[in-house]
């Protein structure tokens, strides 16, 4: 399929009217979009062809692990982690108290923020990894406030080794009335 889309770059058409060269220039770029998506799709089979006739095999779907250590809480609606490929997903973690019990630990920031990293760690080791491997934390915190003491308690986690990427924000309503909440990914081994 060959396609000429060199009307795009012109100019305005005459009559067109100042107010009407930035409509036309993005319906032309959606346009373009568009056929750009048709010609790269151009060689996939059409929607009911088998693949193998043409000697290819379809690839198979990418296996999802589902990863749920004994000893942390969790709710029926989720999943502790998901090993997806090259990486674990582990799901927002609360500073819940050990044995898997849907309650928050007591003395506010800093031991929820202790007991969300030493959950974070239970899912990490069914998953056959450490903190070493996490690439990417997002912090959810109740009230902003409470950065530095949650940034205190989360860098002991990584004492001789590098942190992750890491985001950080003020959120409300965490599960159970929780001041943190800490989720992650990792890359898989």
């Amino acid at each position: 399929m060959s396609v000429r889309l060199h009307w795009l770059a012109r100019g305005p058409h005459p009559g067109d009217g100042p107010a009407a060269t930035p409509p036309r220039r993005a319906c032309g770029i959606v346009t373009m979009a568009a056929l750009a998506t048709i010609v790269a799709c151009e060689s996939s089979p059409a929607p009911g062809e088998d693949a193998q006739q043409e000697g290819t095999e379809m690839a198979e779907p990418t296996r999802i692990e589902h990863i749920t250590p004994e000893g942390v809480a969790r709710l029926p609606v989720f999943t502790p982690a998901v090993r997806v490929g090259d990486l674990v997903f582990l799901s927002g973690a609360i500073g819940t108290v050990p044995g898997g019990e849907l309650r928050l630990v007591e003395g506010g920031i800093g031991p929820e923020t202790r007991a969300t990293m030493d959950n974070i760690g239970q899912v990490l080791e069914a998953a056959g990894l450490g903190f070493e491997d996490l690439v990417k934390c997002t912090v959810f915190l109740a009230d902003i406030a409470d950065f530095a003491a949650m940034n205190e308690v989360y860098l002991t986690f990584f004492e001789g080794i590098e942190p992750p990427a890491r985001s950080a924000m003020a959120a409300s309503g965490l599960a159970l009335g929780a001041r943190v909440e800490i989720e992650c990914i990792a890359r898989a081994r």
